[in-house]
């Protein structure tokens, strides 16, 4: 074989493998931390961009947007299982808008994919979380955080 054939294959070959490639996430979560996740949560689904979650009960209809308000109630608590925050009564939910910079990142990715009545159990790892400043003094730098969360309703207003 010449060696412009060669070079034809290899180029070949890495064309037909780049896709497979770009898709590979690398992992998010602390290998300590994902021992724990992987434990507690085998069946947990994984998103594209690291976050795991577990549906605890299913809702249904639309999906929230950016800029719509939602409604969440939910309570965050660290691996150890040690609560942070806590938005649970009904009467008084944590409101705000999606995609506004008013939460951490992995909120407004994983609340645009959930429903009306979704209840999920969500993983968040440190990067689409705190990162590595952390929240002083209840969330430790590189914290993976973890959250029930119910998103009782949504809307524009």
């Amino acid at each position: 074989m010449t060696p412009v054939k060669s070079l034809l294959r290899l180029v070949l070959l890495c064309v037909a493998l780049a896709p497979a490639a770009a898709l590979a996430q690398r992992e998010k979560i602390p290998p300590a931390d994902l021992e724990v996740v992987e434990k507690n949560w085998p069946a947990a689904k994984k998103t594209q961009t690291g976050i795991r979650y577990v549906v605890l009960a299913e809702g249904s209809g639309e999906r929230p947007k950016p800029g719509d308000k939602v409604n969440v109630l939910y309570e965050g608590r660290l691996l150890d299982g040690k609560v942070f925050d806590a938005a649970k009564d009904p009467a008084q939910p944590f409101t705000f808008r999606v995609r506004r910079d008013m939460v951490i990142e992995g909120w407004d990715q994983i609340l645009q994919q959930m429903r009306k009545g979704d209840k999920w159990l969500v993983i968040i790892p440190p990067e689409l979380a705190y990162g590595t400043r952390g929240q002083p003094p209840k969330i430790g730098r590189n914290a993976t955080l973890i959250f029930e969360m119910e998103l009782i309703s949504f809307g524009k207003d």
